[in-house]
């Protein structure tokens, strides 16, 4: 019998989570983010489930997107990072792929290139984020000398947000004014708007949306809100109890013994561990379901195992299931327990645990 550990992906979540994201703007086109494995839920499956009612898909790199043209994808890719050589933009021509443009380099070699088409350009301003993107003072002079290449397509004008997930601080509200200054009387269609965004900035939203970790099922925020709510989970990472342990006070459970018993206790061992992308230093008390119920971990997670507390559920046993994450577990909740994010969790699933779809 094949090792128990496995996640089950659910497309049409997926789907009905991009519906979310179009809801907030309906006249609005929706490039989907399916980087780093559509964080971790198969590139490809998902592609393949909202092909035709995304507009676009947004990759990291020129590996990502050739994977997906050679599934049989056809839809716009863009390269979130754009070329990181001058030999990627043959890459990117033969694929047909969009080209975020962020500094000198790439703007030096996308104007000295010789491209069959015209490249697709998503033009980035640094607006406060200060990662990548053209200073605001710059961006105007930028965007001339692309508009006068030959060999460039349509411009889309782009910043990214770095709090927009602090739905009540004033730095959303400051790069957008920073990104309106420098660019709101150029040509071309404006995107600014990450998960965060487009759940709680309106102003934010313009022509393009960019949808990540909302499509995933996982809220961008930190409490509660009433549009994140309306998303479905889309990964339900599970596995079964594979041992059953009765201790008594004073009896220290796993590594370093972190867990020590105060009271008579039923100990489940469960087939999954950090080789399994399960957060190492997931604290005890984080919330797991075994039968459909809530239990918590004890002690420190392994590399292939770890323990939960059975003490309510007497009649549990080797072979019953549990959920690490997934419909009766928020992933938020186990990310908040391990001083992690959902989407550390989502794109750390390891590869030795198989994907398991249900077909949109």
């Amino acid at each position: 019998m094949a090792r128990p550990t496995v996640a089950h992906i659910d497309l049409s979540a997926i789907r009905h989570n991009l519906e979310v994201a179009k809801a907030q703007a309906p006249t609005a086109q929706v490039l989907a983010v399916v980087k780093a494995n559509a964080y971790g839920h198969g590139a490809v499956a998902v592609a393949e489930t909202l092909a035709g009612t995304a507009d676009a898909f947004a990759v990291a790199c020129t590996e990502e997107a050739l994977e997906l043209r050679e599934s049989g994808l056809d839809a716009p890719i863009v390269l979130l990072e754009g070329v990181f050589a001058p030999e990627e933009l043959d890459i990117a021509d033969t694929a047909r792929l969009g080209l975020v443009v962020h500094g000198e380099d790439q703007l030096r070699w996308v104007l000295d290139a010789r491209p069959n088409s015209p490249f697709w350009v998503w033009l980035k301003m640094d607006t406060g984020m200060h990662r990548l993107g053209f200073a605001p003072e710059d961006y105007a002079a930028t965007h001339s000398a692309l508009r006068g290449c030959p060999h460039v397509g349509e411009i889309v004008l782009m910043t990214h947000l770095a709090r927009a997930d602090e739905p009540s601080h004033p730095g959303t509200a400051d790069q957008l004014a920073v990104f309106r200054s420098h660019a709101g009387t150029l040509p071309g269609p404006f995107s600014a708007a990450n998960s965060a965004a487009v759940i709680d900035h309106a102003k934010a939203r313009g022509q393009w949306l960019r949808p990540g970790i909302m499509l995933y099922g996982a809220t961008p925020f930190g409490e509660t809100h009433p549009s994140a709510a309306l998303l479905r989970p889309t990964m339900a990472l599970e596995s079964h109890l594979i041992g059953v342990r009765e201790l008594d006070p004073g009896e220290a459970v796993g590594y370093g013994g972190r867990f020590v018993c105060t009271a008579p206790t039923r100990v489940g061992v469960v087939a999954a561990g950090y080789a399994d992308g399960y957060p190492r230093h997931a604290r005890d008390g984080t919330p797991v379901a075994v039968n459909g119920k809530p239990s918590r971990i004890i002690g420190r997670v392994s590399m292939d195992m770890l323990t939960v507390d059975l003490s309510s559920q007497p009649e549990a046993k080797p072979g019953d299931p549990v959920q690490l994450w997934g419909d009766r577990v928020a992933v938020n909740a186990v990310a908040a327990a391990s001083g992690t994010i959902a989407y550390q969790l989502f794109t750390g699933l390891s590869a030795r645990v198989p994907r398991r779809y249900l077909r949109a």
